[in-house]
């Protein structure tokens, strides 16, 4: 009786510990499922950040770039301090690629909408990007900043990157992606 009283709690901290090492196991932790893999990207029609107007436009809707390239839609704000290290390899990136890949940036959760225009000028970025008030965060159910999505040229999300994008991962994007 004494026994039993022990063996439930060692069962219960191998279990956990059991986990634990599953989890430390993962191929790749930054590649979280996602229910939208397989899917069609969530539409949307967003208004475009000032320093790009000029190219994009005032509004930018994603079913006008599906079916030209691979798209890697990328949710970033300006307090987030992995999006100031990804910025501008991300930035880098679709410089040298935009002829095979394009990336699009969707600026969320801002306190002060002057803030992402700071941040682009700091950082660099390139590529042009759009604000979301906070709908297309929760589309695309995402947990935080930064996260990318891979959308293929039929506008299905192929996969999705959690946290900051290293020029590895980029790259590997691009051949998923078909670039």
């Amino acid at each position: 009786m004494n026994m039993q009283r022990f063996l439930w709690p060692l069962v219960i901290v191998l279990a956990v510990g059991a986990l634990f090492l599953w989890g430390l196991r993962r191929s790749n932790p930054t590649a979280l499922p996602s229910v939208l893999v397989g899917k069609p990207a969530p539409a949307f029609t967003l208004p475009v950040l000032p320093p790009y107007q000029a190219e994009w436009g005032r509004e930018l809707e994603l079913s006008e770039l599906v079916g030209k390239k691979p798209i890697l839609i990328n949710f970033w704000a300006s307090w987030c301090i992995p999006c100031q290290q990804e910025g501008p390899v991300l930035s880098a990136f679709w410089q040298q690629n935009k002829d095979k890949i394009m990336v699009l940036g969707i600026n969320t959760q801002e306190r002060n909408p002057s803030d992402a225009l700071s941040f682009i000028q700091q950082y660099g970025l390139g590529f042009p990007s759009v604000q979301d008030n906070g709908r297309m965060y929760i589309e695309y159910g995402t947990y935080g900043v930064p996260e990318t999505f891979l959308i293929d040229t039929s506008g299905k999300v192929r996969l999705r990157h959690v946290g900051p994008v290293s020029q590895a991962d980029l790259a590997a994007m691009l051949k998923q992606g078909g670039g």
